[in-house]
């Protein structure tokens, strides 16, 4: 049977082709099996190495050796000096009477697995082994991208990770700030409101480090504009009003004195928006200016009003009617009278 029948999957038979290729290297230096054991053979601990670093292995020495050897699965690293690994990852660091060590950088996925010092004395064969643990910090590979919904609709996000450890994932709403929401790689959020609107942050965590992630959403919903404010102002003064609107998309806003739109610059008029604020100016009030005001907001997903009244300095606001109450004055009048008999009896 040639060389290439021992390449094979058992290790038995990578044991054999390992001696029969050491007998081909010149006589090596003393080397014995970590622990000073008399046996065949030997297992040391596990080598457990984070993913980039660096490892050493290691194979302590003794007894007269003719041959030594490391080898990974089917492949030998190194026969005494000579290198028969052709990957540049893999160096020589010491051959003497005190140990063979070899190092690996760099450690990747690739490079987990059995490592054999293989020693060939004058007495009989002995094999020293160990096992390379790689770890892998979490790495976050795939993440819902940021989205758009309208408010009630149903929201499902996804983060899924790689690791060793394998990691594990939370979910949380991080703006506004909101405990955890969920421990799992998947978060639902039935009926989404304007609420539950923000930055979502997926965390994944191992044993060795963290990786983060965000995902925004943005809610949709229709505008709803705040209870108008009534304004009074003199004659041939400045006079501002103000409508306040809470909307996403960003909404359209539109004024109205009665049913008839207001066109900025036109009749001494300016209106100005800014974000969720529109201002409707005068410049110069005039007695015609007084009256009633509408303000309306407009979105892909609907409107709203509010209705404002501008009146003058010989009126009293009504602030249950939202009009101008310039009689108020006679009507109190009026109820006092019949009422002062029923007060003088007491």
């Amino acid at each position: 049977m040639g060389i290439c029948g021992y390449f094979t999957v058992s290790w038995k038979c990578l044991v054999v082709l390992s001696f029969r290729l050491l007998f081909l290297v010149p006589a090596g230096l003393p080397v014995h099996s970590q622990g000073e054991s008399q046996t065949d053979s030997k297992v040391m601990d596990n080598i457990t190495v984070r993913q980039g670093e660096n490892v050493f292995l290691r194979c302590a020495q003794g007894d007269i050796v003719t041959h030594t050897a490391w080898l990974n699965r089917s492949s030998i690293l190194y026969a005494g000096e000579d290198k028969w690994s052709v990957d540049p990852r893999v160096s020589l660091v010491t051959l003497n009477q005190e140990e063979f060590t070899i190092k690996i950088e760099d450690v990747d996925m690739t490079d987990e697995g059995p490592y054999i010092c293989a020693v060939q004395t004058s007495s009989r064969p002995r094999t020293t082994s160990v096992h390379i643990l790689v770890q892998v910090p979490p790495t976050i590979i795939n993440l819902s991208k940021d989205i758009v919904v309208n408010e009630g609709s149903n929201v499902t996000l996804m983060c899924q990770a790689s690791g060793k450890p394998e990691p594990s994932l939370t979910w949380k709403l991080l703006s506004p700030s909101v405990d955890l929401v969920s421990e799992d790689e998947y978060l639902d959020i039935p009926s989404i409101s304007r609420q539950r609107a923000g930055t979502y942050e997926c965390t994944a965590i191992n044993d060795i480090a963290t990786d983060v992630q965000t995902v925004e959403i943005t809610v949709n919903y229709a505008p709803s504009v705040s209870e108008g404010r009534d304004v009074g102002v003199t004659l041939g003064q400045r006079g501002v009003l103000e409508c306040e609107v809470d909307a996403v998309p960003k909404a359209d806003f539109e004024w109205y004195r009665d049913d008839r739109r207001i066109i900025n610059g036109l009749d001494g008029m300016e209106i100005e928006d800014a974000g969720q604020l529109s201002k409707l100016t005068f410049l110069n009030i005039s007695e015609a200016d007084y009256g009633n005001y509408t303000c309306i907001a407009i979105n892909k997903l609907g409107s709203s009003n509010a209705s404002f009244v501008l009146y003058g300095p010989g009126a009293v606001q009504d602030g249950n009617s939202g009009s101008m109450g310039t009689h108020v004055h006679t009507y109190t009048c009026l109820l006092l009278v019949i009422l002062l008999p029923f007060l003088l009896k007491f």
